[in-house]
């Protein structure tokens, strides 16, 4: 792999090399290597404690790797803490959604838009028109037009998903870090969330952590197996499928 020097699409934005994370002995990573293209949606996949969680919270900065190098653009991520490395442009997604249920859709959009925070700036700010139209695309984005006006808490558990994936674009990422996103949805539901990090993908460069293969298969995109810390195969979902050590250790279980 070969660092990132540019910043068209298509090349490197994120990049991970012979990371190593220990916890009292155990090695959550072992010299585990990645890389991300822009534009591109990453399909992460694994048996539990493989190293998944472990991995997204060194890439966000809430575990400092033991050794290794986490590059984001050209910036070395393990130089900064969680804070600014959100404010370089990475957004995570947990798998349980976290928005303000006593705010409408509209107002827990509005309240993630990226601005400035201070607190005189927070008295006198006011959304612009800009502003609404980026919350406008958003809902259309999200599927939430008609619930714009709803209490977050009135929406179905996968609304409050989008939610906070709309939440989050308001952001201006340009890395979505996504954890198990379809776990506890409806068949359609599920379907839809499929659409929506594929109308994402392309603009953004997103890494979705999953265990349903019937979603995986529906984003249709690269997959990579990870496996005690490292990665143990990659590829298309039938080519990591049909992998016999992929079998023994995950799918076959």
């Amino acid at each position: 792999m070969i660092p990132p020097e540019t910043n068209k699409k298509g090349d490197t934005l994120l990049y991970l090399e012979g990371v190593s994370v220990s916890f009292d002995g155990f090695k959550a990573l072992n010299k585990l290597g990645l890389d991300v293209k822009r534009g591109e949606m990453r399909a992460i996949i694994g048996p539990n404690g493989a190293g998944k969680s472990t991995m997204m919270d060194v890439i966000t900065g809430k575990t400092k790797p033991d050794e290794g190098r986490v590059v984001f653009g050209n910036i070395d991520l393990t130089k900064h803490d969680e804070a600014a490395i959100a404010n370089l442009g990475i957004g995570r997604k947990f798998q349980k959604p976290t928005v303000f249920e006593n705010h409408t859709v509209w107002r827990n959009l509005e309240l993630a838009l990226k601005a400035d925070r201070s607190p005189f700036a927070a008295l006198n700010w006011k959304a612009a028109a800009a502003d609404k139209k980026k919350i406008e695309d958003n809902l259309e984005l999200i599927n939430l037009t008609e619930q714009q006006n709803l209490k977050a808490a009135n929406l179905s558990h996968g609304q409050k998903q989008w939610l906070e994936i709309g939440m989050l674009l308001m952001q201006e990422p340009e890395l979505l870090l996504v954890d198990e996103p379809v776990a506890g949805m409806t068949d359609a539901e599920t379907a839809k969330t499929a659409e929506l990090l594929k109308r994402i993908a392309g603009e953004k460069s997103v890494v979705v952590v999953e265990h349903d293969m019937d979603f995986i298969s529906a984003l249709g995109v690269r997959v990579t197996v990870l496996h005690e810390g490292s990665v143990l195969a990659e590829g298309s979902l039938e080519t990591v499928q049909e992998n016999p050590r992929v079998v023994e250790v995950y799918l076959g279980r």
